[in-house]
């Protein structure tokens, strides 16, 4: 059987939430081993979170499969004494605790590198590790909101709102994970481990990408509701309208497609009509923007997306529909690249949708696993590092797992 890319990479973690497991859960998908710490008798939250069918929460079971669950009371020194050693073993060790709050109990990067020197230590944090904000809690929301991502999907004359998906978490996720893999070849390479510090804030503002270059340049805020760019003798677009029977659809235009497209769709003549040809004339006032939008929506009006999106691909322009979650989940090329995928659950004898992954290995493919019960792995690990039966039913006893 073909092993994952990481296989024999191990990560001890302490993470909740999403940012913090989501790196670990990937890195499960692609063979590597990961031990979940959570508190005994209590767990991690989350496993009570988003929709619970049985004993299975699509929350959870999103963001911890495939990894290994054991309990630890880690404020007890028999607690730390198992995690030390667990960590001599490991090459990446993860949490998401506040700033300061590893540190003060005992697992900190500074103690856990004198344990092994060539351990990636990532941590994740709301606000990063230095500025005002540093000891505050913080959430997706705050990602968004902080980072501009809020802004960019705002709609004009429409109080601004956080978006449902998680970007900043996930966003967080991807970065951390990156970094861990970029320091666990530094570690292979050289023997020397470091600790990788992502946050939310920091996460969400990469996500930003070129379109937050282009408003610190300008020093203006961007064009939103729509997305025009470029400058005002060559301008883009990428915008959603709403076909003739109220369906969406979403299509972008580079600058040389614009008049091309237009006369495709058989709107240039109309727009001219208005003066509204340019759509440069869009960076010269918000009037002349909702004009532009407003006669395109009215164009679009006309005829079912399913036509206008087979006029446009047809010539090879970019146009797509705009899918709700079901419809993407069902949407054929989610399904045949396995975006989305379909595991069994017996205890509760049903069939579940979920995650796929989003790699391809020609050699190594991922492998789509369960999120562990509580405390499953915990005689199995426990034996692995060289504690006996005997030492495990007196940890049980005295509840240090």
């Amino acid at each position: 059987m073909n092993k994952g890319p990481l296989s024999g990479i191990k990560a001890v973690t302490c993470s909740t939430a999403q940012a913090g497991t989501v790196p670990y859960m990937l890195m499960a998908d692609m063979g590597a081993e990961i031990i979940k710490i959570e508190l005994p008798k209590k767990g991690d939250g989350g496993r009570k979170a988003g929709e619970v069918i049985g004993e299975f929460s699509s929350f959870f079971e999103t963001n911890n499969r495939g990894v290994k669950s054991i309990t630890l009371n880690l404020k007890s020194d028999q607690g730390k004494e198992i995690l030390y050693k667990l960590i001599k073993t490991a090459d990446v060790f993860g949490q998401n605790f506040a700033p300061g709050a590893a540190e003060r109990n005992g697992f900190g990067y500074d103690t856990l590198k004198k344990i092994n020197p060539s351990l990636v230590y990532a941590s994740v944090s709301a606000y990063g590790p230095s500025g005002p904000s540093t000891n505050l809690p913080g959430t997706d929301a705050i990602g968004q909101a902080i980072a501009g991502v809020t802004e960019a999907f705002a709609v004009p004359g429409q109080q601004r709102r956080t978006g449902i998906a998680s970007v900043a978490d996930e966003s967080c996720a991807l970065l951390t994970l990156s970094g861990v893999l970029a320091a666990i070849l530094h570690a292979k390479n050289t023997g020397q481990g470091q600790k990788v510090e992502t946050s939310l804030i920091g996460s969400a503002f990469r996500l930003m990408g070129w379109t937050m270059t282009t408003a610190m340049w300008r020093n203006t805020p961007p064009i939103t509701g729509v997305r025009i760019n470029g400058t005002r003798e060559r301008a883009g677009i990428a915008a959603c309208f709403n076909d003739s029977d109220g369906k969406p659809f979403a299509f972008q235009l580079e600058p040389d497609h614009w008049k091309p497209t237009l006369e495709l769709l058989g709107f240039y003549e109309t727009l001219k009509s208005k003066n509204l040809e340019d759509l440069g004339l869009a960076f010269e006032s918000d009037e002349k923007k909702d004009k532009i939008i407003g006669t395109l929506s009215e164009l679009f009006s006309t005829n079912k997306r399913d036509y206008w999106i087979e006029k446009m691909r047809n010539e090879r322009r970019i146009a797509a529909p705009v899918n709700s979650m079901i419809e993407a989940s069902n949407d054929p090329d989610i399904i045949a690249n396995n975006y989305v995928t379909d595991v069994y659950y017996p205890e509760i004898d049903k069939t579940l949708k979920v995650h796929g992954t989003p790699w391809k290995f020609s050699e190594t493919p991922s492998i789509i696993g369960k999120a562990p019960k509580l405390g499953a792995n915990n005689h199995e690990i426990l034996k692995d590092i060289g504690y006996s039966a005997e030492d495990i039913r007196i940890f049980e006893e005295k509840e240090i797992i």
